[in-house]
């Protein structure tokens, strides 16, 4: 069997045992229930930032959506929450489809300003609701995730329900990069003009991976929603946006694993800092820099360098 194959199979068994590793430690299984959450967030960003090349400083909105929107059709419709949760990404996906298709045009500091603008709105709306349906300021607790009368109220049971959606998700993103649609992101993000010219449409692309982008991130955040079992508009302000793309570049862009290395790397980091709360903006915006000045391709970027150099050593 080859060392790859053994690797594989060995990291798969740790993370079935990762429960039982912190059985005397119920908060670790807390934080690995999170970083499942934002690993599939963060791939969602990497579709549209790393791959397709269209920077995004609004992606909490799509995060809101997802948990608004699943907790207020759980709420008000009493649909079955498994059966919101993936509505309320539907919608999120329509809604990035149409932001994209102006946005589509825009490029560089313009496309950026645009999506922090819909980022922006979206949070006043969840914060100034009409009617006051969102609970406004308040916020307002939902229920835990329900599959056929088996409750995901623990974090053991949450863990493995995000492992089974980080693996589906990555899954569908492989086989998404690594299709027709994904080598036209790649070629979107190295030169428009030039895959214009080859034939490619790239406003569709673009609108594919931004509809795309925000099915993830809004289905992360009903995750998050039926996780955390509260809701309030300060978690989607534009802070969560900035720690989104921080997670993705620390992590290494256009890649499987970046995404995966960013979200548990700056979560860990932020449970270190607690003391430091109201500096958090403050280190993120050392950690983009540290990132663009000394490690432009992050973690999986150093480790895969390393790697290549071994390779041609021997």
């Amino acid at each position: 069997m080859k060392l790859k194959s053994v690797s594989k199979i060995l990291l798969a068994v740790l993370l079935l045992l990762v429960p039982l590793l912190f059985r005397n430690f119920n908060y670790g299984i807390l934080i690995c229930g999170f970083i499942g959450i934002y690993i599939i967030a963060i791939s969602g960003l990497d579709l549209v930032f790393g791959y397709c090349g269209q920077i995004s400083m609004g992606h909490a909105a799509f995060f809101a959506i997802g948990a608004y929107g699943s907790a207020l059709l759980h709420k008000y419709l009493h649909l079955p929450i498994l059966l919101t949760m993936v509505i309320a990404a539907v919608i999120a996906t329509l809604i990035g489809a149409l932001l994209a298709y102006p946005a589509s045009k825009l490029v560089f500091h313009f496309l950026s300003l645009a999506t922090v603008a819909f980022g922006e709105i979206v949070y006043q709306l969840v914060a100034q609701s009409p009617g006051g349906i969102t609970g406004n300021f308040t916020g307002f607790y939902t229920d835990s995730i329900n599959l056929l009368g088996f409750k995901i109220s623990t974090n053991t049971r949450f863990y493995y329900f995000a492992l089974v959606c980080v693996c589906g998700f990555l899954l569908m993103k492989h086989r998404l990069v690594k299709s027709k649609e994904g080598r036209a992101f790649l070629a979107i993000r190295e030169n428009s003009h030039a895959a214009d010219g080859m034939g490619i449409d790239v406003k569709r692309y673009k609108i594919i991976a931004f509809a795309t982008s925000a099915f993830y991130t809004a289905f992360a955040g009903s995750m998050y929603a039926h996780y955390v079992r509260f809701i309030s508009p300060e978690t989607f302000s534009n802070r969560q946006s900035v720690m989104f793309l921080t997670m993705l570049l620390f992590g290494g862009t256009a890649s499987l694993s970046g995404p995966i290395m960013g979200a548990a790397a700056v979560l860990l980091l932020n449970e270190g800092l607690r003391f430091a709360e109201r500096y958090q903006m403050l280190i993120y915006g050392f950690m983009l820099l540290v990132v663009i000045l000394l490690m432009p391709g992050g973690i999986y970027g150093i480790i895969k360098k390393r790697i290549d150099k071994r390779r041609v050593v021997s």
